[in-house]
C-alpha cells in the first residue's frame, strides 16, 4: 500500500516522512487545524525535499482560485479536497486532485467507484481526529482506488490490509502532540504499509 503522512507542519517532520519511505506528505491548508500551516511555511519546505515524493495540499471551504494559487506557489502536486464541491469547482482546478469522502455509510463511498478517492471517517471538523471508518462497509467493495484514512496507526494496519487498498493516510496517529510527529511511530507505520 501507498503511505501518505498528513498534518506536516516543519521540514524535520517532513524529512523524517521522507527518510521512513512515504510515498506522500500532506500540509493543511485549514485555519482551524491544530495542523494547520501557511503557504510560505509550505514552500520553504518543500524546497528542502528530495525528489519522488507527492506533496499533497489539503483543502477545506475554499474557492478553486485559492488551491490553484497555494499549489502553485509551493509547488504542491496534488490537492486533496477535503468537502463536498461541484462539477463546477473540480473543472476550474489547475493541479490534479483527489476527491475526499467524508463516509457516514456503506453507500458513501461507492459513489465515485472509477476514480480514486480518499475516504475518511465523517467528523464535524473535518479529520485529524483519529475516527475509525467502519471496516465492514468495504466487504464485497473493490478498494483498489480507495486510500483509507482516519484512527490509523502502525498496529492497526494489519486488520485492512485484506481489503486491497490502494494507500493509507495518517495524522494523528503518527504524532508525539498534535502537529508534531513521533519518529518512530511514523517509520513503523510505513515499515507496515509496506509489509505486504
Amino acid at each position: 500500500m501507498k503511505a501518505k503522512i498528513c498534518g506536516l507542519t516543519n521540514l524535520e517532520d517532513a524529512l523524517i516522512a521522507c527518510e521512513a519511505g512515504a510515498d506522500a506528505l500532506g500540509f493543511v491548508f485549514y485555519e482551524k487545524s491544530p495542523r494547520a500551516v501557511t503557504k510560505e511555511q509550505v514552500r520553504e519546505i518543500v524546497k528542502s525535499l528530495p525528489p519522488f515524493v507527492k506533496r499533497v495540499g489539503l483543502f477545506v471551504n475554499v474557492k478553486p482560485s485559492f488551491v490553484n494559487e497555494v499549489c502553485d506557489y509551493c509547488g504542491l502536486d496534488l490537492a486533496q479536497i477535503h468537502f463536498e464541491a461541484s462539477d463546477e469547482f473540480f473543472e476550474s482546478l489547475k493541479t490534479p486532485y483527489i476527491r475526499v469522502v467524508r463516509a457516514t455509510c456503506k453507500e458513501d463511498i461507492q459513489k465515485y467507484a472509477n476514480e480514486y478517492i480518499l475516504v475518511d471517517a465523517f467528523v464535524e471538523s473535518y479529520g485529524g481526529e483519529g475516527k475509525r471508518v467502519a471496516l465492514e462497509w468495504f466487504e464485497g467493495v473493490d478498494c483498489s482506488k480507495i486510500i483509507l484514512a482516519g484512527g490509523l496507526t502502525h498496529e492497526n494496519l494489519v486488520e485492512i490490509r485484506p481489503y486491497g487498498f490502494y494507500g493509507v493516510d495518517v495524522s494523528s496517529g503518527v504524532e508525539a502532540s498534535k502537529g508534531k510527529k513521533d519518529k518512530a511511530k511514523v517509520e513503523a507505520f510505513v515499515k507496515n504499509s509496506k509489509n505486504e
